[in-house]
């Protein structure tokens, strides 16, 4: 394979030793950002491939057995049987933004989803905690550790004590665990146990060498009422396979198909990743049409570059399943 342009293919020349120098001694940069309209090699385009394993089924299919507390396995018996479970505030399958969940019960694999049918009117109790400065009265003497309350408690202060450490500071709280700017009490049984919740229980509480004030409120909620729904989508392993590659799965790539020059810019990938400016080189090219991006080929890259998104971020390489990803970067 020719190239006019050598200064473009600092990766291929040579083969994978030579790429390995060459990203050591010339690919330092890594500002982030689209083409500017400057010299071809002010900007590059970096390719990093991780190994996604060779089958999907191990991380999309749950064993509701080993999923954990927030997994309904009740919920999903209800549903194969036809029968109507509901969970209020908290779906029965919690999956990630966009994807289906999917298990497997004796031989047969279901996709799991819920849908909305009501609403529910809820009251619970809300633990807030405060920094306490030398303006609050109180005797700091009286402040309950939180390793002597039971587990209800603990799990509740932990949380709370997350938006009172981010009240003032930049960096917000973790989304789903704190609500309202503290901790709710949902569960009745840790409600029965608690001791921050007793009409005599303690006004302060130290967590981690800091003493907070103890706010309780009781709080009206409008709460979703899920039920759970577990339809039968495939009954063999390779089926429900071939379902996660439909459903991920963009480019499939042999390597016999592909140059020797392209498969080295996969191995290159592979390890420290791959990375070239504009105009491309025929293997990097060949790269880029095999995953199916062919914007960064067929428009103005250097002028529009900026705004191409990769499309699929997961392909077929041989036997195995890869993630990848295409960045513009500064040089």
């Amino acid at each position: 394979m020719s190239d006019s342009n050598p200064s473009r293919r600092r990766l291929l020349a040579g083969g994978l030793a030579a790429a390995a120098s060459a990203a050591a001694g010339c690919l330092d940069g890594s500002v982030t950002g689209g083409p500017a309209n400057g010299d071809d090699d002010d900007q590059v385009l970096a390719l990093t491939l991780n190994d996604a394993g060779d089958t999907l089924r191990d991380d999309a299919v749950v064993d509701l057995s080993e999923a954990g507390p927030r997994w309904d396995e009740a919920a999903f018996a209800a549903a194969r049987d036809g029968e109507r479970d509901t969970t209020q505030h908290r779906k029965p399958f919690p999956s990630a933004a966009d994807e289906p969940a999917y298990a497997v019960h004796e031989g047969t694999y279901y996709r799991l989803d819920s849908v909305v049918v009501d609403e529910a009117k809820a009251t619970h109790p809300v633990l807030r905690l405060y920094g306490v400065n030398e303006s609050d009265t109180g005797d700091e003497a009286d402040a309950v550790e939180k390793e002597t309350l039971p587990e209800g408690d603990r799990n509740a202060v932990e949380i709370a004590h997350k938006s009172a450490r981010a009240r003032g500071n930049p960096g917000g709280v973790p989304v789903g665990l704190v609500e309202r700017g503290g901790y709710v009490y949902r569960d009745g049984d840790a409600i029965d146990a608690s001791r921050l919740l007793a009409a005599d229980g303690p006004a302060r509480v130290v967590y981690r060498d800091t003493v907070y004030r103890i706010e309780v409120t009781r709080e009206r909620f409008y709460e979703p009422v899920y039920r759970a729904v577990a339809e039968p989508v495939a009954e063999s392993p390779e089926r429900m396979e071939a379902i996660l590659r439909a459903h991920t799965v963009g480019a499939r790539i042999d390597g016999d198909d592909l140059s020797t020059d392209a498969r080295e810019v996969i191995e290159a990938a592979r390890h420290d990743g791959y990375e070239e400016s504009h105009p491309y080189s025929d293997a990097y090219a060949d790269i880029l049409r095999a995953f199916h991006e062919r914007p960064y080929l067929d428009g103005n890259v250097r002028k529009d570059g900026r705004w191409t998104e990769s499309g699929s971020e997961r392909i077929r390489y041989e036997s195995r399943y890869y993630d990848y990803s295409l960045r513009f970067k500064s040089n």
